[in-house]
């Protein structure tokens, strides 16, 4: 059986050996040409003057191309077709692109865009929170979910509190940055190779700026050295330009962003700043809780309405709310448009709820994690967006990892340490938080798949799916389903790049949702094609006994045949051997204006434990352990979900520790290389690391009773940050909440100790 076992990554060798091949790597002809953009350096203006004729005499430069050269729409947006390719009269942000440089080598096109001379009238742009609510102009009116009536049980409630918490945004980080090429077909076709998590969008975007059908223009993408949501729509610019550029010049052109360029010109995960109002009684049961969210946004709209809505979704976590209001305002301002993160805006909003349980916690003077249990859903429980909780199992989870980390005694003996030794330099903390994160994408037309599979008269297996690769084992885990479908082994399967050309018409990979999307329309194929073995072999042995297709034959009653030879009769009797699947996800509905429905399959779950230690003096700060157990269902492969869990919790501690975005009062991001931005290294995972699966079956007839497992586990680093905070409350007043702002970069722990203290202790 091929499924449920931990299996290798199907191109694991090619990985560590150097031999995958990547965007950049496709082999193109000798004449290919070289891209690089022309950037604003203002965040917000006018361009009085553009003069490119020393760009124009470049070394190496065959062609500069303006928004007045394209031939179809200059957008290259997700959503709202307000996202230009090459900017016009306005800039919207500093690193906006402004024109196209074309040359003979990469270096060349690069030292050609920095000679044009643009001038502009200056406006004062909007960068702040506060500024973007002044401004008053939203991409949307403020979205509200509301249950229960909210004000009133905040009044009846015995206790009180209100509170703030900001939290910043996230570059990306892929270790593959943004990178595309195109070459010209016959008829005016173009081919396109792009590091993209939607290839048919760049299809969309491509044909649109060509002014072509879609059919005019394939998409391939082989694999990607990373995504995280970061190629889910900004890979529509490059492509876009290479397009461009190959259909003016009739000539091969490629583009790779350099690290700097990267960072500069594309969007980030959203920040947040969250305030809120609670009401609880003294168990720490919450009776009300009212939230308002403000997220900067950027410049245009990109996916920030559904990244926003996902961070509404998730502000109750694995709690209920009896009485709840969530508001969010999506905040125009001048910067890069922030998009698709991993998690997409889940983590954000769930931050925010845990935020409210450690302080409650702190008000009461008892451990967090009973507030926590005190508030866990349990099954028949409605959402604050009025969807009934049916699958619960976070607290037997929670439960099953106190016991097996001893949480309990090492929060005690810790607690014991920090009191004997009030003055100590070095200060421990541990935290417990759970998680619960919804599985599907809330824009309903997006939970489709499609799949091609062919069987070859050798018995070899070959698929396609709408899925792509970007590092997370899809591919091998869709390898799986179809070698136990067929009962052959992995090795007899390949699947070879997404094609638009092949599975058209598909959604991006996003949402958690590759594998139980693609592996459903896998399955379907497989389904119809070894019903037609099936019907071929019970006519030639003369029975009605049901096919059983494993260890490389197909079994019915007694009659045996190998798979192979059963292929081969197939042929003979001109049987097709080749069949299309497709899936699409049941149950959902949402009604967005109203704020209820069922936008979710299905929910995953999941904890953590971290322990950390932190220098009072410096804030320096340290993960000693953590202990996850998370909810992946009957898992497909265990050791690719032991990874995603496992990078999904370092990227997320990141996130909320060491990376730090930060930009001027110009709106110039000053952290847009390795060395001004860090992100977690292999010396910053704890060096105790343990990751087990919870036993546990979907309730849901998903792929094999499987369950996602891209996202949900970015939000257990969510333990780090919380277990920053116990250790900071023990450095100061007692007293006072230490409200922590994320990321917990030394300097926001030290600020938050002096603080505590008055501005004394350890000064």
């Amino acid at each position: 059986m091929s499924i449920h076992k931990p299996t290798p990554h199907e191109a694991a060798t090619l990985h560590v050996t150097g031999r995958a091949r990547y965007t950049d790597d496709v082999p193109l002809p000798s004449n290919t040409l070289h891209l690089a953009f022309g950037v604003s350096s203002v965040a917000f203006g006018q361009i009085a003057d553009l003069n490119l004729s020393a760009v124009e005499a470049a070394k190496g430069v065959v062609a500069v191309y303006t928004a007045a050269d394209i031939p179809g729409e200059n957008d290259v947006s997700p959503i709202a077709h307000d996202e230009v390719m090459l900017a016009q009269a306005w800039v919207q942000y500093a690193g906006q692109p402004i024109f196209l440089v074309v040359a003979d080598s990469h270096l060349n096109a690069r030292k050609a865009a920095r000679l044009a001379q643009v001038s502009y009238t200056e406006h004062t742009p909007s960068l702040s929170v506060d500024q973007a609510m002044a401004g008053d102009n939203p991409f949307e009116k403020a979205q509200k979910f509301r249950k229960g009536e909210p004000q009133d049980a905040l009044k009846a409630s015995a206790h009180q509190i209100s509170g703030r918490i900001d939290m910043g945004g996230q570059e990306h980080f892929y270790l593959e940055g943004q990178v595309a090429a195109a070459i010209p077909q016959e008829n005016g076709d173009m081919l396109v190779h792009s590091s993209t998590q939607h290839p048919t969008e760049v299809q969309h975007k491509v044909a649109h700026i060509l002014d072509v059908p879609f059919n005019a223009v394939r998409v391939e993408t082989r694999r990607m050295g990373g995504g995280f949501g970061g190629k889910e729509s900004q890979a529509n610019l490059p492509a876009g330009a290479c397009a461009l550029a190959a259909h003016l010049t009739g000539r091969p052109c490629k583009m790779r962003y350099d690290r700097d360029d990267d960072m500069i010109i594309t969007g980030k995960r959203h920040d947040f700043r969250i305030e809120y109002n609670v009401g609880f009684d003294d168990s720490g049961k919450l009776n009300s809780v009212i939230m308002e969210h403000f997220t900067r946004c950027g410049w245009a709209m990109d996916l920030s309405l559904p990244v926003a809505d996902r961070a509404m979704f998730h502000s109750d976590n694995a709690y209920n709310l009896p009485h709840a209001e969530i508001v969010s305002h999506r905040l125009r301002t001048n910067m890069a448009s922030a998009t698709a993160y991993r998690g997409f805006g889940g983590p954000q909003g769930a931050l925010a709820i845990e935020r409210v349980m450690d302080h409650i916690a702190s008000h009461l003077g008892v451990d967090p994690l009973a507030v926590r249990r005190a508030n866990f859903y349990v099954n028949g429980d409605t959402t604050p967006y009025h969807m009934e909780i049916s699958d619960s199992v976070i607290a037997p989870l929670v439960d099953q990892l106190a016991a097996s980390s001893d949480y309990e005694k090492r929060r005690a003996e810790i607690e014991a340490e920090n009191l004997a030794n009030s003055t100590a330099i070095l200060r421990r903390g541990i935290a417990l938080t759970p998680v619960k994160f919804g599985i599907s994408f809330t824009l309903t037309k997006y939970n489709q798949a499609g799949a091609l599979v062919h069987i070859y008269t050798d018995g070899s297996i070959h698929m396609n799916h709408g899925g792509t690769e970007m590092g997370q084992g899809l591919f091998t885990k869709v390898g799986q389903v179809a070698a136990h479908e067929f009962g052959v082994t992995l090795d007899d399967v390949k699947i070879t790049a997404t094609d638009t050309a092949k599975v058209p018409n598909t959604s991006a990979t996003a949402a958690s949702s590759g594998t139980d999307l693609n592996g459903m329309a896998v399955q379907d194929a497989c389904e119809t094609l070894k019903a037609r073995l099936q019907k071929m072999l019970r006519g030639h042995f003369k029975t009605k006994a049901v096919a059983k297709f494993a260890d490389g034959r197909i079994t019915l009653g007694k009659h045996q045949i190998a798979f192979k030879d059963a292929v081969a009769m197939a042929y003979d009797a001109r049987i097709q051997l080749s069949a299309t699947g497709f899936y699409t996800t049941p149950k959902i509905k949402w009604d967005r204006e109203a704020g209820r429905g069922h936008p979710f399959y299905y929910f995953a779950y999941g904890a953590a434990v971290s322990e950390v230690v932190i220098d009072t003096l410096t804030g320096e700060n340290r993960i000693l352990r953590t202990d996850i157990l998370h909810d992946a269902g009957k898992s497909l492969n265990q050791a690719i979900d032991v990874g995603q869990i496992e990078g999904g919790f370092v990227q997320g501690a990141g996130w909320l520790t060491t990376e730090e975005l930060v930009w001027d009062a110009k709106g110039h991001l000053k952290t847009h290389a390795p060395s001004t931005y860090k992100i977690p290294a292999c010396s910053d995972r704890p060096p105790v690391f343990n990751v087990e699966l919870f036993e546990n079956e979907n309730v849901e007839p998903t792929i094999h009773k499987s369950k996602a497992v891209g996202e949900p586990p970015f939000l257990l680093g969510m333990s780090v940050f919380f277990a920053l905070s116990h250790a900071i409350g023990s450095a100061g007043n007692r007293d006072v909440y230490p409200s922590l702002n994320a990321p917990a970069t030394p300097e926001e722990v030290l600020k938050t100790i002096y603080r505590l203290d008055g501005g004394g202790y350890g000064y």
